[in-house]
């Protein structure tokens, strides 16, 4: 593992759904990644359930600056006991070649538009997702937002879970100071240009608890209108958070790219 010790502007990735973009569009993100002089240095390339993850193998093992985890996003009905047999499986068998158990959690926006969704079977799907990073020393990536965070919060303590990386977070203080107390890291995407709420929340999070992502294809307003969502927005999100942490924009980038090599052992 080597770490940014110049003072060079160098990224990565934390959390993008590389899969779902476009062929032509993942090509684009990878032969950027790929080029001798790109700043970027890695993807951590999130699944969201097997079928994306057997494609985020494939990918990473054509290219090494490409790291998969593999999970099941929760923001979609509940698998079958033999889709999620299968999960699992896949999963035991490689292992070795996931950075992190992920992206799992719990519905929120599902819930909003079902609210008569039941909960509790996904509350015992993340907690054996947890069981899992536990078993196999792995971080875990985790879609919990609002009143959900503190939720998952209960459950990796149960599990005495230390390595947690709660993906493009909202919350109350009272859940955002718990995480920080139990070192979870966060990490922000683009929006936290023009959203004064990802900015609030940049300013109470320890930057030794910080990374950058873009969770895309996910499109963002504001100045990335139309825009196809590309790793070198995270730029703008590091400039915004330099500008709110009062910092020097150099050693933004150095401790970010510090904190993803860190986190995810690569």
């Amino acid at each position: 593992m080597t770490f940014a010790d110049e003072r060079k502007q160098y990224i990565i990735d934390a959390h993008i759904h590389l899969v779902q973009y476009a062929t032509e569009n993942q090509r684009t993100i990878i032969d950027y990644l790929e080029h001798p002089s790109s700043e970027l240095h890695g993807l951590i390339t999130v699944s969201m359930d097997v079928a994306s993850g057997i494609r985020n193998l494939k990918l990473a093992e054509k290219h090494p600056r490409i790291h998969p985890t593999f999970g099941f996003h929760p923001e979609q009905e509940i698998p079958s006991t033999i889709e999620l047999d299968k999960l699992f499986g896949f999963m035991e068998v490689n292992k070795e070649k996931m950075v992190a158990v992920g992206e799992v959690g719990l519905p929120y926006y599902l819930r909003e538009k079902s609210p008569n969704l039941q909960l509790e079977p996904y509350c015992k799907l993340l907690e054996e997702f947890i069981r899992l990073a536990k078993l196999w020393v792995k971080p875990i990536v985790l879609h919990a937002v609002y009143e959900d965070a503190s939720i998952a919060c209960d459950l990796l303590e149960k599990h005495s879970i230390e390595k947690a990386h709660f993906h493009w977070f909202k919350g109350p203080t009272s859940t955002v100071e718990r995480m920080i107390q139990n070192g979870y890291y966060i990490s922000v995407t683009p929006d936290c240009v023009y959203e004064q709420e990802i900015q609030t929340l940049i300013d109470l999070y320890p930057i030794e608890q910080l990374m950058v992502e873009t969770d895309g294809p996910w499109p963002f307003e504001g100045p990335f209108t139309n825009e196809m969502t590309h790793p070198t927005m995270m730029h703008h999100s590091i400039a915004t958070i330099a500008r709110i942490k009062n910092v020097g924009i150099e050693d933004v980038y150095i401790q970010l790219y510090n904190n993803v090599k860190q986190f995810y052992s690569i």
